[in-house]
């Protein structure tokens, strides 16, 4: 939600990265990376969390991303209606919260869809016509010479055009339907490439590309902003983000000295065995609740995939924490 992405955002997409998985036979998570032994090893891996956890989901809506999150915020709190299209207010979900203090109370933002809507949009895509510096490749307008609209167009369009037909995926929420989909009014109004006597071609990182465009009907949601009052004191708003995210709770002094070992490596670049596991290690799946991984065998159990953040409180401190599977035969 930030401008600059936050810590908990970047934790979320690391773990959703940690935890990609290449579908076989078994649906097992895997990873490319063997180990040593060459036998499939189960990693643990640990983050702290610096400080409360209401540090990371308590947000100032004036250095949010969007400029109307203020002013949705006011409307929600004094019961008036304020309706987004397409976009949803706070982008906060149930999965990645966000929270707001407003004169001593914790509110939680959200959103809920109220209607449909069916415009028009301009679509533009990409295709690939040839090398720049090629004697039979059309001229095309360098991007750089372009409105700054039609230039972010072009890097987004750029990077669908990119991936057809190579492995590897797209930024998706950027590129919708292929290419760019223009929604901005200031946009369509001062863009070259939407005009009837745009170029035909366009030229970025020394390629030429065919320009098409579109104009394509979506059926948007209509969102309203909400804020429901949650608690009246930062500690009130701590446990509530403990209950949610907080799977495991241990100290030190529970644990032996084996499963101390485990949890210092598992913070400081991560700690992988092969089955049967040893008792520290042991110790700690159950410490965690992850008892499925003890028999070795998870792939044969349902709902082993990590979707989703997964956090320990351990010594007063919280973790982050996540589990996956790397070497051995993949199926």
């Amino acid at each position: 939600m930030d401008a600059t992405p936050s810590r908990r955002r970047f934790l979320t997409a690391t773990l959703a990265a940690g935890t990609a998985v290449m579908a076989g036979c078994t649906g097992l998570i895997e990873s490319d990376t063997i180990g040593e032994s060459g036998e499939r090893e189960l990693e643990l891996s640990l983050s702290r969390e610096d400080g409360p956890l209401r540090e990371s989901f308590v947000v100032d809506l004036s250095e949010t991303r969007s400029p109307d999150d203020e002013d949705a915020f006011a409307a929600a709190v004094n019961g008036e209606a304020y309706t987004t299209q397409y976009r949803r207010p706070f982008y906060s979900t149930a999965d990645d919260p966000e929270y707001v203090e407003h004169e001593g109370t914790y509110y939680r933002l959200g959103a809920v869809v109220v209607d449909e809507e069916t415009v028009t949009h301009p679509v533009l895509r990409l295709s690939a016509a040839g090398d720049a510096d090629a004697e039979d490749t059309p001229d095309g307008a360098p991007m750089e010479s372009l409105p700054d609209s039609d230039q972010r167009a072009v890097r987004i369009a750029y990077k669908a055009a990119r991936a057809r037909g190579n492995v590897g995926g797209v930024p998706w929420g950027l590129v919708q339907r292929g290419g760019y989909v223009y929604r901005d009014e200031t946009a369509v109004e001062t863009s070259e490439l939407l005009g009837a006597d745009g170029p035909d071609h366009v030229t970025h990182r020394e390629t030429v590309y065919t320009v098409e465009v579109t104009r394509e009907t979506f059926h948007e949601p209509v969102y309203r902003a909400t804020a429901e009052p949650v608690a009246e004191s930062p500690e009130r708003l701590e446990a509530i983000l403990r209950a949610q995210f907080v799977d495991a709770r241990f100290s030190r002094d529970d644990r032996s000295q084996a499963a101390r070992d485990v949890l210092r490596e598992a913070e400081n670049g991560g700690y992988s065995e092969s089955h049967p596991y040893s008792d520290g290690y042991r110790e700690v799946l159950r410490a965690l609740h992850r008892r499925a991984y003890l028999d070795g065998n998870i792939e044969k159990d349902a709902g082993v995939v990590d979707d989703g953040r997964r956090m320990v409180l351990y010594d007063g401190t919280y973790f982050d924490y996540w589990l996956r599977f790397t070497g051995g035969d993949e199926a």
